[in-house]
């Protein structure tokens, strides 16, 4: 059940995001009802999500070691939930549960609401999961079961599986849904995601034809929202605005890599989407990650504020 590689453009990038160790487990809490003002949204959302997930109920098969988001689909468990969410407009920004299960709220297991992400660890060593399904109401989950099942449909109480190895869930709607009302932060963070798997990232820049250097994204991306960040360059990016910590990062943050551990010159910058997620125009494009992978950890040099 667990994925760790893929073989496909997925990986390829240093924006590796399913290669990591996970923090510790966090206890299971009572989660907060969405207010009444977005709960109508958040319920269409997960039936959304639900309606994607049957979809592929027969199109798709296991594979730990492949992603392939066209038919005859290729999914593990977690890069199953990471498609169904992304198809419906909604960034995990990761293939691994291990990173799954730190975005969000923890939720009690009495308080599931369809859309909840749902973890099994059934491996006695460690403290990341192993499987995770999605909570689609009457304690059923839809999950990529393993190679011989697929994509099925499990009551949560039907096998001793689902009972005895349950550790966690998290609600991750509607946190990682666009704000009704939105702060600047958002409006760039919109504006960046506009532009992931259709601009082009290479060594020069050409507006018309969506095709940016790293830095000229970056610096298209805060005009489009308004903000005239008047540097070209990495280095002077990471030279603007005021210095934030990464326990206080909000949307619209420009957060600093290197490639060398320890170097103070940046080689990779990232536009921070709340929820650790981070847009990033890599040598594979304009992609999502999480902050929480090994790489981003080992590399982060610093984040700004430039708004």
């Amino acid at each position: 059940m667990k994925k760790r590689f893929l073989t496909t453009t997925l990986a390829l990038s240093i924006g590796l995001s399913g290669i990591g160790i996970a923090q510790p487990l966090t206890q299971p809490i009572q989660a907060e009802a969405a207010s009444v003002a977005n709960a109508q949204a958040v319920n269409a959302k997960a039936e959304q999500l639900i309606q994607t997930a049957k979809g592929l109920i027969g199109q798709a098969k296991y594979s730990n070691t492949e992603y392939k988001p066209t038919y005859p689909y290729k999914f593990s468990c977690a890069s199953f939930l990471m498609y169904v969410f992304e198809q419906n407009g909604v960034d995990l920004a990761t293939y691994n549960e291990d990173y799954m299960i730190q975005q969000g709220t923890a939720v009690a297991r009495t308080q599931l609401q369809k859309g909840d992400l749902v973890f099994f660890k059934s491996k006695k060593t460690g403290t990341d999961p192993d499987h995770v399904g999605m909570y689609i109401g009457d304690n059923k989950i839809i999950h990529m079961a393993d190679s011989k099942q697929n994509i099925i449909i499990s009551d949560l109480d039907g096998k001793a599986y689902y009972k005895d190895n349950y550790v966690a869930a998290r609600r991750v709607l509607p946190s990682l849904l666009p704000a009704s009302s939105a702060t600047k932060g958002d409006k760039i963070v919109e504006n960046a995601y506009t532009y992931k798997n259709i601009a082009t990232v290479s060594t020069v820049t050409n507006e018309q034809k969506l095709r940016f250097t790293a830095s000229d994204f970056i610096d298209f991306v805060y005009r489009q929202s308004g903000v005239k960040l008047g540097a070209t360059t990495l280095k002077e990016q990471m030279n603007l605005g005021t210095t934030v910590s990464r326990a206080n990062l909000q949307k619209g943050d420009l957060v600093f890599f290197n490639s060398t551990v320890g170097s103070k010159t940046p080689a990779l910058a990232a536009i921070y989407a709340g929820e650790h997620r981070l847009v990033i125009p890599s040598s594979s494009g304009v992609i999502t990650r999480v902050l929480l992978a090994d790489y981003y950890d080992k590399h982060f040099i610093t984040a700004k504020r430039v708004f």
